[in-house]
């Protein structure tokens, strides 16, 4: 008897670490997927007193504020749905859920940001968070203004980016490819940088470990030059071919070697010389 109480903790000890350990790898193997669950349990919570309702691919939730738009808003995450996936060779396997926030404050809110900061719409982790269009649009012809310069297409297009690479991917390489996109399909592309600004360009390293600390023009219209040398130079697929590098757990050192056949280093320096 007095063995048994001096191994039972040990055992019970043991236990818990191989559970911690199984539990961590766990984790590690399915990041994204544990992040997602967590951000949509949390979502659900802050947002119980929204109105939903559902279109094809969407769950839309709103405040009875924003009601008069939110018929706009899923028709043109419908069409985004189509087009983005379309371009990207991907459709997610479940219905997105679009969240849209009355003012910046509260948009801001929801992912512990200053209340100041000031965004039209943002992904993260499986959702879509739209800031309402009466707070930046005026007129009768707010719909096609939305549609045409809203954040409906961009923020899919970092859906689709997180879903192919299982979130193995750059800020500034998904930053990149959402412009792309919507360039591509709406016209729509961000003021470019003053030739001053622009001769100031970042290398790789900055872009990718200090992306938010760095001047924001500057870095958005770069990760969008990036993006357009790949595909100049190397096909449109070139970047389907990178993401499901990534997808498959590899750098991007590796993937952009694997997909371009050129050293990451190389490339960069022939990106650069290239501005």
């Amino acid at each position: 008897m007095n063995a048994l109480k001096v191994l039972t903790p040990y055992k019970n000890g043991f236990l818990l670490l191989l559970v911690i350990l199984l539990l961590a790898l766990l984790i590690a193997r399915n990041s994204q997927s544990v992040v997602r669950a967590f951000v949509a349990q949390e979502t659900t919570w802050k947002t119980a007193n929204f109105v939903q309702t559902e279109t094809e691919h969407f769950q839309i939730k709103y405040l009875q504020v924003d009601g008069d738009y939110v018929e706009v808003i899923g028709q043109t995450a419908e069409d985004a749905y189509v087009q983005v996936s379309d371009l990207m060779g991907r459709k997610p396997d479940y219905k997105t859920t679009i969240i849209i926030y009355p003012d910046s404050s509260s948009l801001a809110k929801s992912f512990g940001w200053d209340k100041d900061e000031k965004a039209m719409g943002v992904y993260w982790a499986g959702t879509i968070r739209l800031l309402s269009p009466q707070q930046w649009i005026n007129g009768s012809d707010w719909h096609k203004i939305f549609a045409g310069e809203g954040p409906m297409y961009h923020e899919f297009a970092h859906l689709l980016v997180d879903d192919i690479t299982k979130g193995n991917y750059s800020r500034w390489f998904t930053e990149g490819i959402a412009q792309h996109v919507e360039k591509k399909l709406t016209g729509f592309e961000f003021v470019e940088p003053s030739s001053e600004q622009a001769s100031a360009y970042y290398k790789f390293a900055e872009l990718n470990k200090n992306f938010d600390e760095l001047d924001q023009q500057i870095a958005y219209w770069e990760s969008l030059q990036v993006v357009e040398y790949m595909v100049d130079n190397y096909g449109e697929e070139s970047l389907l071919d990178i993401l499901n590098c990534l997808g498959e757990g590899n750098s991007m050192e590796d993937a952009v070697f694997k997909s371009l056949g050129i050293d990451y280093k190389t490339f960069e320096s022939n990106f650069l010389q290239s501005l």
